[in-house]
This record gives C-alpha cells, sequence and structure tokens, in this order.
C-alpha cells in the first residue's frame, strides 16, 4: 500500500521507469513535472514557457525511443527541463541555475541523455546530421532525432541543414514542435507556411470528401470510416500539405496534438520504423498547464523568480530601471527628432527593449526573426541609402554575424549602429549566453568604434553619439537594473575616443582603468582604498577603440601603476587594448595588472557571484590595488597594507 501512495515521479529515475508505465499513469506523471518545474522555477527562474509545452514531447520521445541509445538532440533547449528531470537529475532539479548546480540547458558533462551542449537556436539538425553520418561511418545502428521549433526552424542555418540532410537521404527523424512563438511571436514566410498548413481549408474539404466517398460504399463504407478514425493520426502525411518539406526530401507526418501522449507514442512508434528522413510536425503551446504562462509566454520564456499563485515576480523594493528599457526610451526619444533612424531587432523585441519604438514608429521597425546575420546585412543595405539602422541584438547572439559585421558594415564603412544588451556575465543562463568575447572580437575589425557605458545616463549620451557619429559603431550594456544615478533630460553627444577621470587626481599611488560595468565598482573600491592611506585614480575609459591614448599614456607615465579592469575576456579585450597602446607610444618602466575574464568559459552563477569569482567587483578591485602596492609601493604603504590584512 506504501508503494501506491507514492507519487509516480518519485518512482521514475530514468527513461526505463517510464516505459514500465500505461498512458494513465504517463499523463499523472505529465501533470506532476509540470508541477516541479513551476515550483522550481519560481525559486531559481528559468525557461518556464517553453518547457511546460513541452512535456508530453518529452515523454513521449523518451517512451518510444531507446535512449540514450538513440541519439536525442535538443534545439536552443530552453525546452529540456523534463528531459533533465527524467534523466537521472530529478533529485537536484532544485539547483537548476544555481552557482554548482545543474545547467538550465543540455550540457554533455552532466549527462550521456544531453548528446549536443545548446544555447542558441537552429543548430539542431546539422548536429543530427553530423551524428547520423558518424553513425554511418562507424557501422553503427540507433535512431538520431532532432527537436527544433517552429522560431528555430526559420533560422538560416536550420534550412541549410534541411537542405543538407534531404539529399543524403540517411535515417533522421526531425520534431518540429510548432507553437506559433520562439521569444517574441514569429515572422516570415516559414511561419506563414506553418500556419497555412495548421488553418488550411485543403486539408478541411480533403478529409471531409475522403469521409463522403467512404460512407457512400454500400455495406462496408461505414466500417471503413470507423477503422479510418481510429488510424487517422497515423495516416496524417497523407492529408497534410507539408510540400515543402517533402519536397526537401522528407517524410512529412503531421500536424499532431502535441499534447496528446497517446497520438504521440502511437505516431513516434510508426515514425520509428520509417527509413530515410522524416519530419513530425507538433502543435503545442507555450506555457501548457500553468494559466499565467499560457496568457504571457513572452514574459514567462525567460523569468526570474515569481509567485505561483498571481505569476508577479518578485522584487525587492524600488529599483533603478534596466539599461534595456533606457535604450528603450532613448532610442524612441532620438526617433522623434531623426526620422532617418529605424529599428531592427532578431526575433527580440521586447527582450531588447524596442517595444515602445514598435508601438510609435510601426513603419520604422523590423524583426527579422532568428536571423542576426540577415539582420547585420539588411541594416547595411538600409545604411547604403542613407537610413540609420540600430540594431539591438544580445551579445552573445550577435556573435553569430561576425562576418557581416565585418564585411558588409566595416569594410564599407557604413553607419550602422550595434546596441549590445546583455554584454558581460548574464548570470544563470551560463557559457552560452555570457556576452564577454565582444571588445575582442570587435576591437580587431578597421572603421568601427566600440564603446561601453559606465551607468544608464552615459548610455543615453552614448546612443545620442552613436546615431550621429556617422560610422560603425557599436554600445555595450549589462544586463539588469542600471546603478540608479540621476538622468539627464537631454542626451548629449560624446566626443569619439575620449575617456574621462571619474575619481581622484594626478598624484595618486595607482590609477585604475575601467570600462562599462566596472567603472562604478572601481570608483567604490577607490574610495575605501583612500580610508586606508591608498589614493587611487580612476579612469572611466568609455572607449574600446579608438582609445584615449593622449589621457591614458599621461596617466601611465605618471603613476607608473596600471590596474585595469573589464567584464571581457582578457586576450584580445580592453586590457590588452591597453598594453598594445603602451607598447605603440613607447611608454615604458611601468606595471600593469589586468582584472577580467580568464581564458575559459564562465560557468552559471548569480551575475555578482561571478564578479567576485574573476575579481572584477569592489572587493577584487580593492585586493589587486593592495596586491599592487604591497609588491612596488613605497615602504609606508607596505606597512599600512600589512596592518589592513593583519
Amino acid at each position: 500500500m506504501e508503494e501506491n501512495k507514492k507519487s509516480i515521479l518519485e518512482r521514475v529515475n530514468s527513461p526505463e521507469d517510464i516505459r514500465e508505465l500505461d498512458l494513465k499513469a504517463l499523463n499523472m506523471l505529465a501533470q506532476e513535472i509540470r508541477n516541479k518545474i513551476i515550483e522550481t522555477t519560481s525559486r531559481n527562474g528559468g525557461h518556464l514557457a517553453s518547457s511546460l509545452g513541452s512535456v508530453e514531447l518529452t515523454l513521449a520521445l523518451h517512451y518510444v525511443f531507446d535512449t540514450p541509445k538513440d541519439k536525442l538532440i535538443w534545439d536552443v533547449g530552453h525546452q529540456a527541463y523534463t528531459h533533465k528531470i527524467i534523466t537521472g537529475r530529478k533529485d537536484l532539479f532544485d539547483t537548476l541555475r544555481q552557482r554548482g548546480g545543474i545547467s538550465g540547458f543540455p550540457r554533455r558533462e552532466e549527462s550521456p541523455y544531453d548528446v549536443f551542449n545548446t544555447g542558441h537556436s537552429g543548430t539542431s539538425i546539422s548536429a543530427a546530421a553530423g551524428i547520423a553520418e558518424a553513425r554511418r561511418l562507424k557501422g553503427e545502428d540507433f535512431k538520431v532525432v532532432a527537436v527544433i521549433g517552429d522560431g528555430s526552424m526559420a533560422a538560416g542555418m536550420a534550412f541549410e541543414a534541411l537542405n543538407w540532410a534531404g539529399d543524403r537521404n540517411e535515417d533522421l527523424i526531425i520534431i518540429l514542435n510548432d507553437n506559433e512563438m520562439s521569444i517574441s511571436p514569429n515572422v516570415g514566410a516559414m511561419s506563414s507556411y506553418l500556419n497555412r498548413i495548421m488553418t488550411g481549408q485543403r486539408v478541411t474539404k480533403l478529409k471531409m470528401e475522403i469521409k463522403n466517398f467512404m460512407k457512400s460504399i454500400p455495406q462496408i463504407g461505414e466500417q471503413m470510416l470507423k477503422f479510418t478514425k481510429k488510424i487517422e493520426e497515423s495516416m496524417k502525411t497523407f492529408v497534410v500539405p507539408g510540400a515543402l518539406f517533402e519536397e526537401l526530401g522528407f517524410t512529412y507526418v503531421g500536424p499532431l496534438q502535441g499534447h496528446r501522449l497517446d497520438h504521440l507514442i502511437k505516431n513516434l512508434e510508426n515514425v520509428r520504423k520509417l527509413q530515410g528522413p522524416a519530419l513530425v510536425h507538433l502543435l503545442t503551446r507555450k506555457g501548457k498547464g500553468y494559466s499565467f504562462a499560457e496568457e504571457d509566454p513572452l514574459r514567462f520564456h525567460g523569468i526570474g523568480p515569481f509567485r505561483i499563485d498571481t505569476g508577479e515576480t518578485v522584487t525587492e523594493g524600488a529599483i533603478p530601471p534596466s539599461y534595456t528599457k533606457i535604450f528603450g526610451r532613448t532610442i524612441v526619444k532620438l526617433a522623434h527628432d531623426n526620422s532617418r533612424i529605424v529599428a531592427i531587432t532578431a526575433a527580440m523585441c521586447g527582450g531588447t527593449g524596442l517595444d515602445q519604438f514598435v508601438r510609435e514608429f510601426p513603419e520604422r521597425f523590423y524583426d527579422v526573426g532568428i536571423a542576426e546575420q540577415h539582420g547585420v546585412t539588411f541594416a547595411a543595405g538600409l545604411a547604403t541609402e542613407g537610413l540609420i539602422p540600430v540594431v539591438a541584438i544580445y551579445s552573445t547572439f550577435m556573435q553569430r554575424a561576425y562576418d557581416q559585421i565585418l564585411h558588409d558594415v566595416c569594410l564599407q564603412k557604413l553607419p550602422v549602429v550595434l546596441a549590445l544588451d546583455r554584454g558581460g556575465l548574464v548570470g544563470e543562463d551560463g557559457p552560452s549566453h555570457h556576452g564577454v568575447f565582444d571588445f575582442a572580437y570587435l576591437r580587431s575589425m578597421p572603421n568601427i568604434v566600440v564603446m561601453a557605458p559606465k551607468d544608464e545616463n552615459e548610455l543615453q549620451h552614448m546612443l545620442k553619439t552613436a546615431v550621429e557619429c556617422g560610422l560603425p559603431i557599436s554600445v555595450r550594456y549589462p544586463r539588469g537594473k542600471g546603478v540608479g544615478v540621476p538622468l539627464d533630460d537631454i542626451p548629449v553627444s560624446l566626443e569619439i575616443g575620449k575617456g574621462e577621470i571619474a575619481f581622484g587626481e594626478r598624484g595618486a599611488d595607482l590609477a585604475i582603468f575601467a570600462i562599462g560595468s566596472t567603472v562604478h565598482p572601481a570608483m567604490a573600491a577607490a574610495g575605501k582604498l583612500r580610508q586606508e592611506g591608498i589614493s587611487a585614480m580612476v579612469i572611466n575609459a568609455r572607449f574600446v577603440k579608438p582609445i584615449d591614448g593622449d589621457l591614458l599614456c599621461e596617466v601611465a607615465a605618471s603613476l607608473k601603476k596600471i590596474i585595469t579592469v573589464e567584464e571581457n575576456v582578457l586576450m584580445g579585450g580592453f586590457g590588452s587594448a591597453v598594453l598594445e597602446l603602451f607598447e605603440e607610444k613607447g611608454v615604458h618602466g611601468i606595471t600593469v595588472k589586468r582584472l577580467g575574464i580568464r581564458d575559459e568559459f564562465v560557468e552559471h552563477a548569480t551575475q555578482a557571484e561571478l564578479r567576485r569569482m574573476y575579481g572584477i567587483d569592489e572587493d577584487g578591485i580593492i585586493a589587486a590595488a593592495r596586491s599592487m602596492i604591497a609588491e612596488y609601493g613605497c615602504k609606508k604603504h607596505q606597512r599600512k597594507i600589512r596592518q589592513v590584512a593583519g
């Protein structure tokens, strides 16, 4: 009797366990998993709506396929929470996205069931095609299944992979999880095509004609009709116009109801027997089973801690507006004054703060979908005709358009503004989402200006600078709330390549060269160091390129002891630019210590924890300054340092 009182989920520790369950128990398990996902995400934050929408799909896939022998590849990974729970990480799920806990995305390092690391969209079909080809070369026998959303299916890489996989004719199954949304509502011809499949009258008309024809057959018509109804879900490929996928070489099956476990299992069992490439089209609902997420899947796509009973985000008192919100407000203000400004994003209208812009200037706003490469070159085309495109994309996703920035924007010296949201450490989303590479990959490109504001007020001025400078230009700003400084009413242009003394004065013991989000921590550190008898000058560099050579070289030549601080990788970043400047200008006899991200991928934790870990917060800067004075300072300072340490 005690065993029967156990929840279904308590008895499930691997996919082998779910294969022992009947349909009723599977449906009960689905509800228990939803409850666990909601409870954990309400505490830890995470990608809720996508994972709630894929519960039945995940259970059906692991029920039908012999994972981990059969390979299951997730696209992006936003929808993989159920997968984690039933593949041996149920007891670790409370640590989701926490420092030292499990990742919010599939990670090969975590489990043999995680076949391919994900985090960016459109990769699953290409990865699956590679695994299928390796299977052929090695003479092995297993199934390969790629799960991709309808938003990711519109990405250029997904089209390239479909083109390849259909022509190779290898045994490969693609699950198209169609919920009519990626993060923002989908756009483009692929989305329209899928909508036509879902709602097209052709399907309904054909099914009615078949039904009437069967009824007209004497004696056996009704029996045939009943039989056909029983196998209707297995015959979808005969009545649905999946012509695009069929032309690409795939057997098309669907669209199927993605929350009906009985239909999913039956059809996947049939598809498992097929040879060659097949595409199964499922219709699901984002946020399924939690009303607040169903009603507002955009807000619950990636959300912080929230109250389950109300869906309200948990906040601690009044907080300053986010950098994203300040960006959105400022671009609207600038667009009112300049009709040539247009805004572009890649399926992230809300995430990049362009909601107000699209309301006020719908004819000047473009959402290109999950197509960052197209978005940047599209902007370049607009710029050739005298417009000023502002391309708002997260730093981590802008990496996907490296070649387009280099060849289509910088080579032609076109005035495209790259607004890089989530620059620096983003926190719990982990290594695939940290925006810590843009200083390094952008500053090597000729013609581009690279800058970062110290706070939300300076962000306003940098955006004004960007739209007026007439050059390729990037402005990167961090995730989350601003510093809380007062905001000037009118943005003004800054002089390109000029920094400022943010704290202290000439004649200090050392200088801290800071950029972007590290400036205010550096100023706070300098304030505390002053109390210890150590004077530190803080330079707000503002520009990584062109760097303020006159100011930095003058300070370095005078003070001799320099600390550089950046929320970016050290290799090729701001600190490297400073060292290159000193070499070029012949500044010798100085000591430089660089603080930033080491040569490694940064794991998931809160932003504060990560900044502490890499020594780029206030305490880390203080420690670096003490160390430098202890080693290279005068004896008076060295005694003071020993007293503080003691």
